[in-house]
This record gives C-alpha cells, sequence and structure tokens, in this order.
C-alpha cells in the first residue's frame, strides 16, 4: 500500500499523467500492415494503439511484430505489408486500466509497461507513460520539503557481544 502522504502528493497530479487519446498516435485494427508501418516509422514509438472503427481499444502493435511477418528463412519480402491487416499480427493481451484509474495499480503496471491504455467502457481514452509519473515522482522529490518537516531517521546498531 503507498504512503498516504505519497499518494496524496501523486493525486494532486494525476490529471498530469494521462495523455489524452486525441494526442496519441494510433492505427485502426483494419489498416494494412504498409500504414502501421509509416506510423510507427514516423512517430518513432516502440508501440502504438490499434483501435476497432468505434475507437474502442483492440491491442497494440509493434515494428517488431510487423518486420516478423517480413522474415523468411532466406530472404525478406513487404509483400505482406500490403496483403496482411494490423489485426492479423497485433498484441490483443494487453494490460490496461479503466478511467478514473487506481494509482497504485499503475505503478504496479508500469514496472513492465513503458505505457498503460487507458479505458472507458472499452473506449480508448488516453495512456499513462512512466514518464509522466516519474516527472510526478520528480516533483515530490524536490518539493517534499515545502509542505513537511522531514528529519532523519537515528538508527543504532547494536553492539556484537
Amino acid at each position: 500500500m503507498l504512503n498516504p502522504v505519497i499518494a496524496n502528493m501523486l493525486i494532486e497530479n494525476r490529471h498530469h499523467f494521462m495523455i489524452s487519446a486525441d494526442m496519441v498516435a494510433t492505427v485502426s485494427e483494419n489498416n494494412p500492415l504498409s500504414h502501421a508501418f509509416l506510423v510507427l516509422t514516423k512517430v518513432r514509438y516502440a508501440k502504438i494503439p490499434v483501435l476497432d472503427h468505434d475507437s474502442k481499444f483492440k491491442g497494440l502493435i509493434s515494428l517488431p511484430m510487423i518486420t516478423e511477418t517480413m522474415l523468411g528463412l532466406d530472404h525478406m519480402s513487404f509483400n505482406s505489408l500490403d496483403t496482411m491487416t494490423v489485426k492479423d499480427v497485433m498484441q490483443t493481451e494487453v494490460a490496461t486500466i479503466d478511467d478514473p484509474y487506481d494509482l497504485e495499480n499503475v505503478l504496479h503496471l508500469l514496472v513492465d509497461n513503458p505505457f498503460i491504455p487507458v479505458v472507458q467502457d472499452g473506449y480508448f481514452t488516453g495512456i499513462i507513460t512512466r514518464r509522466e509519473v516519474m516527472k510526478g515522482i520528480n516533483n515530490i522529490g524536490h518539493n517534499i520539503d515545502k509542505n513537511f518537516q522531514l528529519e532523519p531517521l537515528t538508527v543504532t546498531v547494536p553492539k556484537e557481544s
């Protein structure tokens, strides 16, 4: 369980943690892989969300997922980029969080993920990135003494007999 003081300081900035859906690069599950390849190359993100035609979250796609379809045993073929769609290769088993979200759950999920998709009733509403949360933690580290008086703990080491 998060320390209540730290949790409250993080919650004060929670509206800064989520990047709204309209600011996030996404692709449609029905887009050809060539489109997803171009988007990922241009935005230079490792992974991006995949949505359906109603803006519901469906999964994630990455360049390695796409390039895997291009690799043969002895050659590379670009044919799959035009014949396959995003839904053919996307990752569907993805941790998501509901909006409004539980901060402790977010912190646990960000240990292994650079961002967490935020959904509300299945609709993609944005992402929470490790970077934005780290900025909040950095803020606490620099400002905690403005709200609290901190004193070092004295630790006594037992004498050996």
